[in-house]
């Protein structure tokens, strides 16, 4: 039971000090809306194409608004030695780094709805099935919330960590099927695209929203939670390695 209490207390606490500051909103909402206007703009699209646009949209939110939160949270207390007093809690590393990390998982989680409320008021998006698109919008906000975790702690200072995040973040945009399918990319950049873990949550998406999907169901759940408790273990062992003498 003490172990649940200490897990709520770090939650609360991260809660009301960085999720809802101004920069996670920017990176989080308002970014990915600012680059869905310019496909607009670019591709000279109508509302029509709002459906194929979407899950891509959607996950740019959720990418964007887990990793600039983790960038600030772990490293920022890192550097003040907050985080060093967390690790004389009497629970285990596990737990948490999940008490760290399930902020930005449901900050992950309600940031894509907001371009899908706007988005319901332009376009018919009653052909969207739900209980697909739910349980992979929480498995892309896992493991793109992991990888802002992995990213964090491999750094030392809270701009290095957002330095870092771009290295991931831009080429994702461009090589997980968001906007550009990956069968329009050239040979050599599709090896790389599948080494994506955004790539499989991606296709998820475009299958439930508008039946885009190149692979299976079934394949892409099990990956991305691959990928999950992949990144997970990695990020524990850094901690350890860099962070535990």
């Amino acid at each position: 039971m003490k172990r649940w209490i200490a897990f709520w207390s770090i939650f609360l606490k991260d809660a009301r000090s960085y999720y809802l500051k101004p920069p996670n909103i920017s990176w989080g909402m308002i970014f990915p809306l600012a680059w869905t206007g310019m496909f607009f703009i670019r591709a000279g699209r109508g509302l029509e194409s709002i459906p194929t646009l979407l899950p891509g949209v959607m996950t740019i939110a959720i990418l964007f608004g887990t990793t600039s939160v983790l960038a600030v949270t772990i490293t920022f207390e890192k550097r003040q030695r907050s985080f060093d007093r967390l690790l004389l809690a009497p629970i285990s590393l596990e737990l948490l780094m999940l008490a760290k990390t399930s902020g930005a998982i449901l900050f992950g989680i309600v940031s894509p709805f907001v371009p899908v409320l706007i988005a319901s008021f332009l376009a018919d998006l009653s052909g969207i099935t739900w209980p697909l698109v739910v349980p992979a919008i929480i498995l892309i906000a896992i493991v793109s919330t992991f990888l802002g975790l992995f990213i964090a702690v491999s750094v030392s200072q809270v701009f290095e960590a957002q330095t870092f995040s771009n290295f991931f973040r831009f080429p994702m945009i461009f090589l997980s099927g968001l906007f550009v399918p990956i069968a329009s990319l050239p040979l050599f950049l599709r090896p790389l695209s599948y080494a994506l873990p955004v790539t499989y949550g991606v296709d998820i998406l475009h299958g439930a929203v508008h039946g885009g999907n190149t692979m299976s169901f079934t394949m892409n759940f099990l990956v991305l939670g691959s990928f999950c408790v992949g990144l997970f273990m990695l990020s524990l062992h850094n901690i350890r390695r860099k962070w535990i003498v």
